[in-house]
């Protein structure tokens, strides 16, 4: 119960980070590219990589506190969902570039992400 509980409130606040982050930077950059969700994402990609990292082979973390952040606080921060859904939208648009750039450039950028929060991670 105290990891569901646990996952539960992290889940709320890896929401309202998404909220407040994509927002932010959505509403200071111009043009179709969806560059809120791409931060988003490719942030989330960098802190999951990073703190599994440090959780799991530099400090001795209770899993049901790996699970908070993991599960919880960085499965409603990332936002693979609207970025599908994104995506789908500019292709639907005729913005094929876009979208492709959208498409390959998060994934690209979200296992580079991860890989550098890996490196980061065990370097402490």
């Amino acid at each position: 119960m105290r990891t569901a509980v646990a996952i539960a409130v992290a889940g709320a606040l890896g929401a309202l980070a998404r909220y407040g982050l994509e927002g932010f930077v959505s509403r200071r950059t111009p043009g179709a590219f969806p560059w809120g969700t791409f931060v988003v994402n490719v942030s989330g990609a960098f802190a999951l990589g990073f703190i599994f990292t440090l959780m799991t082979e530099q400090l001795s973390v209770a899993p049901w506190i790996r699970g908070a952040v993991t599960i919880g606080f960085l499965g409603a921060y990332t936002t693979f969902s609207t970025l599908s859904f994104e995506t789908y939208r500019l292709f639907e648009d005729g913005a094929l570039g876009i979208a492709a750039a959208n498409a390959l450039g998060s994934l690209a950028a979200g296992l580079g992400a991860v890989y550098l929060g890996v490196v980061a991670g065990r370097a402490l």
